[in-house]
């Protein structure tokens, strides 16, 4: 398959007023603090659809119009199992519950690949695209990322991903947790529009690369676990001192300055938390409005873990 031109990323250059909220997923204008729909269910899985369609609802009111969604959300992590997950699997209902019909300007993410069986063979990418199209209650999805796992070519899997956006089922094509041979061969067959990747500060660095190749390529970098870091599924909040002083600095919380260390690696990069606390959101949208210095970001890029 040859790789088409249409819907292709569009370089990131947005006035100077605007480029520290806002950015671009191919074409379509995104605030950079968006919203995961991973911790709807809250920390522990027990929180009612109710209480997660009122949070959705609040966020879309505090200005955000980027959400990041799968079939298998939400979900959550026990103690000390951070590569481990309940799934719940009701999110992108609630989603379709809390919001349609959508705001013209709602941008709706979703990954693809995942099944209680491993990783989506690329014949039945179809059916699951099928079923984020009905659960979402969307003519066209969004942005859909291939979430791989274990392949050591993504060719396939993108491409048949390519023929449903051919199709009209998908408006953009994205990758997650990838490398950077993966985003080549994506490239080779179609559009990618964004990459996302585990990231943050002192966590994920291995991604450094893969991060400055899409701002140079003007893909959106879309990192996740960006506050919980090695914590991962568990959630809560990575601590570290280095975090926790400049957060006293500004009188912020360690969310707060991740959040906004997360946005200072370009205007590409842009932020997903998600929570199930209405505090903790309000708190992570206010994060776009925090600017660290040259110093403290300088002490924050030298936290590295690989």
């Amino acid at each position: 398959m040859q790789n088409s031109q249409k819907n292709a990323p569009l370089p990131i250059n947005l006035s100077p007023e605007n480029a520290w909220r806002k950015s671009l997923i191919g074409d379509l204008p995104v605030e950079r603090i968006g919203f995961g729909t991973k911790r709807l269910a809250g920390g522990d899985g027990q929180h009612t659809q109710e209480q997660a369609i009122a949070l959705l609802r609040h966020a879309v009111e505090l200005g955000v119009n980027h959400l990041d969604t799968a079939d298998f959300y939400p979900s959550y992590g026990g103690p000390e199992r951070s590569l481990e997950f309940t799934s719940l699997g009701w999110a992108n209902d609630v989603v379709r519950r809390a919001l349609a019909p959508y705001p013209e300007e709602l941008v709706i993410a979703t990954k693809i690949g995942p099944t209680e069986a491993g990783l989506a063979s690329p014949d039945q990418l179809r059916a699951l695209v099928e079923k984020d199209l009905r659960n979402l209650g969307r003519d066209v999805l969004d942005v859909v990322y291939l979430r791989q796992h274990g392949l050591d070519s993504v060719a396939e899997h993108f491409g048949a991903l390519a023929e449903l956006r051919d199709k009209g089922l998908i408006r953009h094509l994205a990758l997650s947790n990838v490398r950077m041979h993966h985003i080549a061969q994506a490239q080779a067959i179609a559009p990618v529009v964004a990459v996302q990747n585990r990231y943050g500060v002192g966590f994920g660095r291995v991604n450094d690369e893969v991060l400055d190749l899409c701002g140079e390529q003007g893909m959106a970098f879309v990192p996740f676990f960006a506050v919980t870091a090695a914590g991962r599924e568990t959630g809560g909040v990575a601590t570290d001192d280095a975090v926790l002083a400049i957060a006293r600095e500004h009188d912020a919380t360690p969310a707060q300055i991740r959040i906004a260390w997360t946005l200072s690696r370009g205007d590409h990069v842009l932020a997903i938390p998600g929570t199930g606390s209405l505090d903790h959101l309000a708190e992570n949208v206010a994060a776009g409005d925090l600017r660290l210095s040259p110093e403290q970001v300088a002490v924050l890029d030298n936290l590295k873990d690989d």
